[in-house]
């Protein structure tokens, strides 16, 4: 930041540095306000685009280098549901909304409810779970 500011220092006084000596003293005023205001504008710019990268990495990437959106971990979840012994013949449906996953549907014990929480806590990307699932028979 301070590199930035030097910088145009630099260029806003090389014009006013050719000028006679008769302005100095007003062109150094001007040199000082002209600076103040470049880098109040650095400043604001600065900033504004760490407030847009912070933006940005909220989402994050996942170990893989993938954009962890709500999309991509609706997605794993479901693929990570396929492969487990208790949650077969279950009817779940997972939605997700700013990294907090919401399971609904139904599976056939308790044992089903709380593997599919656990499956989806353990889930990267996965900020929050809440489980709606019903336990009886696939709807």
């Amino acid at each position: 930041m301070k590199s930035v500011a030097l910088i145009v220092v630099i260029l806003l006084a090389l014009p006013i540095l050719a000028t006679n000596s008769e302005s100095a003293s007003l062109a150094s005023q001007s040199v000082v306000d002209k600076t103040k205001d470049a880098a109040g504008k650095t400043k604001d710019a600065v900033v504004k685009g760490a407030k847009v990268v912070g933006d940005k990495t909220e989402d994050g990437l996942s170990k893989t280098g993938e954009v962890m959106t709500d999309g991509w971990i609706t997605t794993r979840v479901h693929a990570q549901f396929v492969d487990e012994a208790l949650l077969k013949n279950s009817d779940i449906k997972v939605e997700t909304n700013d990294h907090v996953v919401t399971l609904t549907g139904t599976v056939l014990a308790r044992a089903g409810r709380t593997r599919a929480t656990t499956v989806a806590r353990g889930t990267e990307g996965v900020r929050r779970v809440v489980n709606q699932l019903t336990i009886g028979p696939k709807r």
